[in-house]
């Protein structure tokens, strides 16, 4: 078996190193690694990192084109019996994979989530208008879409190949839009989808944060726009 580990990097120099490094050490028994760096038009020496790390598979968009065309392209690239999506930076730790893969490899499920807002693992403590954002959008989307959902907006969506051949070539959002389309496409196909917590390290603005609260709004729209209009 093999997981495809995609990965949408913009401007990430000072960790996308770091986390590639970490998904390496990941243990996973009987699964096959293939990392895929999307660079989605990075202009402080991401790309010029990559070239220099073994054992990879990049990538480089010449125009940024937002996480969701890195995600596009990134899917239409995987060679993986099962998907998961990975960002850059530190904020999702890699050592959750075992346990979001997990009810896939049973034979459970086709979709996992990985929650930030269920479990009892280490959570950074930051925004409350991000937390409030998050749970609004989720439930939003829960509301058009049927499902119930605890964090639509999650980094780490894990799926089998089935389902990202259903969906791949339909794909049309640009930045973070591609959350809220990617589980309406979802929801719409009545796939087995499953809900584990993760642990999530959050950074700062300062940190290198990129989402604000024009994608949220943004996300509004998006959310609409794919449960009721595709």
């Amino acid at each position: 078996m093999k997981l495809s580990i995609i990965i949408p990097a913009y401007n990430e120099k000072h960790t996308v190193r770091q986390i590639i490094e970490r998904i390496k050490a990941v243990p996973l028994l009987g699964i096959e690694k293939e990392i895929i760096v999307v660079d989605d038009g990075s202009r402080d020496g991401t790309r010029d990192i990559l070239k220099m790390i073994p054992g990879i598979r990049f990538i480089f968009h010449e125009k940024n084109q937002g996480k969701g065309g890195a995600l596009k392209t990134g899917f239409k690239s995987a060679t993986g019996d099962i998907m998961i999506i990975q960002d850059a930076d530190l904020e999702y730790d890699p050592s959750d994979y075992a346990r979001v893969l997990k009810p896939i490899t049973e034979g459970f499920a086709d979709v996992v989530y990985g929650s930030r807002f269920v479990g009892g693992d280490p959570h950074r403590v930051l925004y409350i208008y991000h937390y409030l954002a998050n749970r609004f959008l989720t439930m939003l989307s829960n509301i058009l879409n049927g499902l119930n959902l605890t964090d639509m907006e999650t980094c780490y969506k894990a799926f089998r190949r089935e389902v990202v051949d259903s969906f791949k070539d339909k794909l049309i959002s640009g930045r973070f839009g591609i959350e809220p389309e990617l589980t309406a496409r979802i929801a719409k196909g009545r796939w087995r989808i499953y809900e584990v917590g993760i642990s999530y390290y959050g950074r700062t603005y300062e940190e290198g944060k990129k989402i604000n609260w024009k994608d949220g709004l943004a996300a509004i729209w998006h959310i609409i726009r794919f449960n009721l209009f595709f």
